[in-house]
């Protein structure tokens, strides 16, 4: 029987079956032998070892589409990421470093600002005017008065989505206000392992409308750019593309050279200074990384 990875906890994988029920699943040690392991969206072929109790064995992981490496999911449209206008105040610094994820995915992204009703119009259209040239599309809501929570649900309609932010910013209000059997669905599962149920601690996908699917993924407080070269990190900050190639040296790092265009749309206010500023410390990091592995060959 064909089915979905719709949760995986603790060893244990949650499968929605063609049959329109839920399956708990182990996975085969094939999996394991093999160095696959088995992720929330992955569509699986199972075997059923007990039909009235609904358990069985993942027998098959069927070809992905794609697959994200933080959060783990695959098989997904569009990624949306809920960072709070404030309290807590947006780590934009990781908000870019999650969107440079995105786009070496080639995932398309959708930034919802939370807390709209605690900040002023000129903040909100600040962080508007950031962004609105690095993601498919910017937007803000509230869930405390309920403004643009139904805009964000058609933007989900007939899409897989991952959801995705920081603790604190109102994600998991927004899935409960989007598929209100979430905490229900989810307490039954965090029970039944000993685990809370409060807190969101392992990716679980929920079908909220015809061919819509939302994943909500763990909060998360840091996150490691993939050694990608240096060299190619520009063409991750879509602000900087359509420059390409102006620059007065080829292979221009945007940083030290002069007559670099990036940097004169930055004096322009083309470009966001907080953003350049971001592009310098991933760029930094990622000649670090080289040149430690570098340093390790050599020994």
């Amino acid at each position: 029987m064909q089915g979905k990875i719709i949760k995986g906890i603790a060893g244990f994988y949650y499968v929605w079956c063609e049959d329109d029920c839920l399956y708990e699943c182990k996975a085969k040690g094939i999996f394991r032998k093999d160095g696959v392991k088995p992720l929330v969206g992955d569509d699986v072929e199972i075997h059923v070892l007990n039909e009235d109790r609904h358990l069985g064995n993942i027998e098959n992981i069927l070809p992905r589409r794609n697959e994200l490496i933080r959060p783990a999911v695959a098989n997904v449209d569009q990624a949306m990421i809920i960072f709070a206008m404030a309290e807590p105040m947006p780590n934009l610094n990781l908000l870019d470093r999650f969107l440079v994820m995105m786009e070496w995915q080639r995932v398309e992204t959708i930034i919802c600002f939370s807390k709209q009703d605690i900040v002023s119009e000129e903040e909100e259209q600040r962080l508007q005017t950031i962004y609105e040239k690095c993601a498919n599309r910017v937007f803000s809501f509230s869930n405390k008065e309920n403004t643009g929570v139904e805009q964000i649900k058609e933007m989900l309609a007939g899409k897989t989505t991952v959801l995705a932010g920081p603790s604190g910013v109102g994600k998991s209000s927004l899935v409960n206000r989007i598929y209100p059997k979430a905490e229900s669905e989810t307490g039954e599962i965090s029970e039944k392992i000993g685990r809370g149920k409060h807190t969101t601690r392992h990716s679980e996908l929920f079908h909220i409308g015809r061919n819509s699917f939302l994943f909500d993924t763990p909060g998360f407080s840091s996150l490691k750019i993939p050694e990608i070269p240096k060299e190619e990190l520009h063409h991750y900050f879509t602000e900087f593309v359509p420059y390409e190639g102006q620059c007065r040296y080829l292979g221009c790092s945007h940083i030290h050279e002069p007559d670099c265009m990036i940097k004169e749309k930055l004096e322009q206010g083309e470009i966001c200074q907080s953003r350049y500023e971001n592009y310098i410390q991933i760029f930094e990091e990622l000649a670090e990384t080289e040149r430690r592995k570098n340093w390790r060959n050599r020994k």
